[in-house]
């Protein structure tokens, strides 16, 4: 049996989750539904990435040990599995155990190309980075994102040799060996790693940074936050000796926000050739969400939480919004009123209405008989496309032609019209073709919008027709209210 591996990013937890980064839910959700569908199994993993001096200066703000303060909000990202429908069957922390260990054994195994020299140069705790001294010259040396001047650093770290593996990692995504998604981003990864990559600092003093992973053989030093953050594509998976690891990887597609790219299309490539292990098949790099065209920000107060939009709209009318009005590829922007218009406009008044009106003339007509009922033949090669190229926009306006051309099929034949004139057989076979033609969209929503596909599928299951008076999508109000996250 086939075997499919996809990954989101794993967050830092020094906030609660908002909008943002569950586009990356969404989308890891969306190709591992649509992979089971095909007959694989499955392994979808996210988690949250919890060392590092941001996360101990936070916790130390609460009176929180870093692990108690780790605990709270690693739990929140995790109940949005529930209040979003995800169907991840991994979640790995960055504190447990098992990913402590086994990093070491990756650092173990990348010795050859580590080594240990002194850095000079600016930092951000924020950003747990270092910066150049043209970055922050540019940024009249304070950091843009957040509103503090860069730290200037010198120390004794542990680097790897990242220079040494530049013309492989050229060649692998040359070659779409190691796929970038979408094209703008993979040339924009090219153009950095022609102009050569640095050998770069992946460890920290302890006596700076004590939060974090100790370094193998080396008390006084703890690996880089995100260099170890990158291993937990393998650790959640068992490398090096566990089966998953031999069944799952590489893994098929990586799903991240474009702010790591570097990190993933120049870094984790060459730690994975250093580790003589195959490359991931493909990077889905996702653009950014704004909030009434501005940047999502604690200081402007426009932070929305998922739990908010869910309760008024649905997990679907979530999921809908998100992937079909926030385009994969740029930037995209929420708003209550898109939100609303959507809503009411595409689900509640096409696809809503479509099964509401099937459903009652099957039951005035037919008595409910659907019997003879057929799946529609439609053709599908633009939503298989969309998929390939993770367009899940893309996905949608092609289930959405035969929503609204369903709508349209209806509006011409006039089944009730057909009904008053006393021709039978014509209204059966008008009627069977509407509940085929829902049968198929809801087959095709099942990746997508899977509570809807399962409540369609469920109403045109059987001998007769499901009447309800549950109502797929009521209309809502449009509402302005934000919620800003604490």
């Amino acid at each position: 049996m086939k075997r499919y591996y996809v990954t989101t990013s794993i967050p830092y937890v020094n906030a609660d989750p908002h909008i943002g980064f569950t586009l990356e839910l969404l989308y890891g959700d969306v190709l591992a539904r649509y992979a089971r569908l095909q007959g694989a199994e499955v392994i979808f993993s996210t988690g949250t990435d919890e060392h590092g001096g941001k996360i101990a200066e936070k916790a130390a703000s609460l009176q929180l040990h870093p692990k108690a303060y780790t605990d709270q909000v690693s739990q929140r990202f995790a109940d949005l599995k529930t209040l979003l429908n995800i169907s991840n069957n991994r979640f790995i922390r960055t504190t447990d155990r098992s990913h402590e260990q086994r990093a070491q054994i990756i650092w173990q195994k990348l010795k050859r190309d580590i080594y240990k020299g002194s850095y000079k140069g600016w930092y951000c705790t924020g950003d747990e980075a270092f910066f150049t001294d043209s970055e922050v010259k540019a940024n009249n040396g304070v950091c843009p994102a957040h509103k503090q001047p860069y730290e200037r650093v010198e120390e004794d770290n542990y680097f790897f040799k990242l220079s040494s593996y530049t013309d492989e990692v050229i060649k692998a995504i040359e070659s779409n060996a190691y796929r970038i998604i979408p094209a703008s981003r993979r040339n924009e990864i090219l153009s950095l790693l022609k102009g050569g990559l640095d050998d770069i600092s992946i460890s920290r003093p302890k006596d700076k940074i004590s939060w974090g992973i100790s370094v193998p053989g080396d008390n006084t030093q703890v690996m880089y936050v995100w260099f170890e953050a990158l291993m937990n594509y393998i650790t959640v998976l068992g490398y090096p000796e566990h089966n998953d690891f031999t069944h799952y990887w590489p893994a098929d597609v990586h799903v991240i926000g474009k702010d790591i790219l570097r990190f993933h299309a120049a870094i984790w490539p060459a730690m994975l050739l250093s580790l003589d292990i195959p490359l991931p098949k493909a990077l889905f790099v996702h653009s950014f969400i704004t909030v009434e065209g501005q940047k999502i920000s604690k200081s402007i107060g426009n932070v929305v939480h998922p739990r908010e939009v869910v309760q008024k709209y649905g997990v679907d009318g979530y999921r809908y919004f998100f992937l079909r009005h926030i385009p994969p590829y740029e930037d995209g922007d929420f708003s209550w009123q898109r939100l609303n218009a959507a809503y009411n406009n595409e689900l509640a008044n096409e696809l809503g209405n479509a099964v509401q009106r099937t459903v009652a003339m099957v039951d005035r007509y037919l008595g409910g008989d659907i019997r003879e009922a057929k799946p529609a033949e439609h053709d599908s090669a633009d939503y298989e496309q969309a998929f390939a190229n993770c367009r899940f926009d893309r996905a949608f306006d092609a289930v959405w032609e035969q929503v609204r051309g369903l709508n349209q099929y209806i509006d011409e034949e006039k089944p009730w019209v057909i009904a008053q004139d006393g021709d039978e057989e014509h209204l059966k076979e008008v009627l069977m073709y509407q509940v085929g033609s829902l049968i198929t969209i809801a087959r095709l929503l099942a990746p997508l919008l899977p509570d809807t596909a399962e409540k369609i599928q469920a109403i045109f299951t059987g001998p007769k027709v499901k009447v309800s008076r549950e109502v797929l999508f009521p209309k809502q109000e449009e509402s302005h209210s934000q919620t800003i996250v604490k």
